[in-house]
C-alpha cells in the first residue's frame, strides 16, 4: 500500500517547476518494486539551477532581516505540509509513519533555530590605535548533497544554516529517495525568492556533475566516507570549502555494574533506529564478561518482539531496508560473521516476503576483526562483544578509522564521563546515545568520520568566511 501522491514531482530551478526529457524509478522498499519515477536532470539544466542560485545570491546574501523572515515563512510552509511530505518518505524511504513525521518536525524545527540565530559582528578592537571587526560573510553557492536514510532532516541540517548565512543552495538527494526532497522543494518555491533554492534529481554521477561546477563555492555532503572522500578531492581542485559528515562504527561501552534491565531497551533503540541506517546509531557494544550474557538474552529477547512491516501497518516499528544493495551488504556481513564463528541470539536472516525486510538481529561470540564488527553495517544487526578490563575495552572502542558518535553506560554517571573523555569521536554521551542531536550542538566526527561541523552556530560559520574591516578609532575624542 501506498499513500504518496502520485503525480509527478518537478525540479525547483529559480523558483519554478522544471519538466524534463528523461526520468528515472524510485522504488518502494517494502515490495521492492518501482512505485513512481523522479525527474533526471540534463547537464543543461543543473547549469541553470547553479546560475539562477549565483544571480540570487547577489541580493539574498544583502539583506539579513529578510532572510530571518523567509525562513519563518519556510518553517510554516513545512508544517502546512507535514502530512504528504511523511507519507512520502514512508513509501520511498521505508521507515514506519511515526518516525517519518518526526523527521518533517525536524526541518521546521532547524528552520526556525536559524532564523533566530545572530550573526553580528564581533569588535575586536576600538581604541586610540584604532578599529577593528571581524564579519561573517556567505560564501556564494552551496552544493548540498544528502543520503537516503534521512533525506529531509539531514537536507535542512544544510538548507537552513546556508541560507540564513546569506548563501543559495543546489540540493540533490539520493536516487534512492528524490521524492520528499523534490516535494520539499516545491513547497519551499511558495515563499523563498527564485533561486534561492533549487533542487535537481538524478542518477550518478549528477553529484560530480554539481561538486565540479566552476560557480560552486562550498559543497556540503553526507553519505559513506568512500564518496566523501571523492568529494574532497573534487573539491580541491577547485579550492572549495567543504564540510563532510560521513560514516561511523560506533560503540557503546558498557561498564561494570550497570543494571541490565535498565539500559537494555534504550541500548536497542540506539542501535536500530531507522532500521539501524544511521550514522551515528551503536554499531557494537562492549561490555564486562560478567554481565554478557545477561545483556545478550535482554537485547535478544526486545528483538523477537519488534514489529517490522511496511510503514503504514498498525503497530509497526521498523520497516525495511531502504535499497537492494543495502540489503545485499548486511545480508553478507551476516553470513560471514557466522561463518566466523558467530552465535546468532536473534534474527539472523531475512524475511520471507517481498521486499528488502531483515530480521532485527542480535550476534555474539565475536572478537574485533570480523566485518560485522570493524565496518559500518547500516542495517538492523549489532555484535555484542565482552572485554575484561575497562581500559582494554576504550582501546578497543578507538581502534576503527571512524569517530563519529559513541555511548558509555554505567550507574556511576561521574566515572562514566570520566572513560567517555578517553573515546575519541565526535560526540560521547552518557547513559544514552545520539541524545545530543539537536539544532544548538554541534554535530561532526573525528577521523574518518567526517571534517567540520553542523549545526548550532558553529554549523553556521561553516557556511561563512571570515572579513576583517579594520580602520582609524571609532571613539569619538572627548570635548
Amino acid at each position: 500500500m501506498s499513500v504518496a501522491p502520485d503525480y509527478p514531482r518537478t525540479l525547483t530551478i529559480d523558483g519554478a517547476a522544471v519538466e524534463t526529457a528523461e526520468r528515472f524509478e524510485v522504488i518502494d522498499p517494502s515490495t521492492g518494486r518501482p512505485f513512481a519515477s523522479a525527474p533526471s536532470v540534463s547537464p543543461v539544466q543543473l547549469d541553470s539551477a547553479v546560475r539562477a542560485a549565483d544571480a540570487a545570491y547577489r541580493t539574498w546574501r544583502r539583506d539579513e532581516p529578510a532572510r530571518q523572515k523567509a525562513l519563518l515563512a519556510a518553517a510554516d510552509a513545512v508544517d502546512a505540509a507535514a502530512g504528504d511530505l511523511a507519507a512520502i518518505l514512508v513509501t520511498e524511504q521505508g521507515k514506519p509513519l511515526r518516525d517519518a513525521r518526526a523527521e518533517t518536525y525536524a526541518v521546521s524545527l532547524w528552520l526556525r533555530y536559524y532564523a533566530g540565530l545572530e550573526l553580528a559582528p564581533e569588535v575586536v578592537r576600538d581604541d586610540e590605535k584604532g578599529y577593528a571587526e571581524v564579519h561573517r560573510k556567505p560564501i556564494g553557492v552551496v552544493a548540498a548533497i544528502t543520503p537516503w536514510n534521512f533525506p529531509l532532516t539531514l537536507g535542512m541540517w544544510k538548507i537552513a544554516p546556508a541560507l540564513r548565512a546569506g548563501n543559495t543552495v543546489v540540493i540533490k538527494p539520493s536516487p534512492y529517495t528524490p521524492l520528499a526532497t523534490l516535494a520539499l522543494g516545491e513547497v519551499l518555491r511558495t515563499v523563498l525568492p527564485p533561486g534561492v533554492l533549487n533542487v535537481v534529481t538524478g542518477p550518478d554521477p549528477l553529484g560530480a556533475s554539481l561538486t565540479t561546477h566552476p560557480l560552486v563555492r562550498k559543497i556540503s555532503f553526507t553519505g559513506s566516507t568512500a564518496t566523501g572522500k571523492k568529494v574532497a578531492a573534487a573539491a580541491a581542485d577547485d579550492l572549495k570549502r567543504v564540510t563532510l559528515e560521513l560514516g561511523g562504527n560506533d560503540p557503546a561501552v558498557v561498564l561494570p555494574g550497570a543494571n541490565i534491565a535498565d539500559i537494555a531497551a534504550p541500548l536497542f533503540w540506539s542501535g536500530f533506529i531507522n532500521n539501524g541506517q544511521t550514522c551515528l546509531a551503536i554499531k557494537r557494544v562492549y561490555v564486562h564478561e560478567s554481565q554478557y550474557d545477561e545483556l545478550v538474552d535482554a537485547l535478544a529477547s526486545i528483538a523477537n518482539g519488534v514489529k517490522v512491516d511496511q510503514g503504514l501497518v498498525e503497530g509497526v516499528q521498523l520497516g525495511p531496508i531502504n535499497n537492494k544493495p543495502q540489503y545485499e551488504r548486511v545480508s553478507g556481513l551476516v553470513e560471514d560473521a557466522i561463518a566466523a564463528g558467530a552465535n546468532v541470539a536473534a534474527g539472523g536472516s531475512r524475511y520471507d516476503r517481498d521486499g528488502y525486510f531483515f530480521r532485527p538481529t542480535i550476534l555474539s561470540g565475536l572478537s574485533d576483526g570480523v566485518r560485522i564488527v570493524d565496518e559500518e553495517q547500516f542495517g538492523p544487526v549489532l555484535p555484542v562483544l565482552t572485554y575484561r578490563d575497562v581500559d582494554d575495552a576504550v582501546v578497543r572502542a578507538n581502534d576503527t578509522m571512524y569517530g563519529l558518535t559513541a555511548s558509555v553506560w554505567s550507574d556511576d554517571p561521574e566515572h562514566a564521563a570520566e572513560v567517555a573523555g578517553e573515546i575519541d569521536a565526535g560526540q560521547v554521551t552518557v547513559n544514552a546515545h545520539g541524545s545530543a542531536i539537536t539544532p544548538d550542538l554541534p554535530f561532526g566526527g573525528h577521523k574518518h568520520s567526517g571534517i567540520g561541523v553542523e549545526n548550532g552556530p558553529w554549523g553556521l560559520l561553516g557556511f561563512t568566511e571570515i572579513q576583517v574591516i579594520a580602520g582609524p578609532s571609532r571613539r569619538r575624542a572627548p570635548d
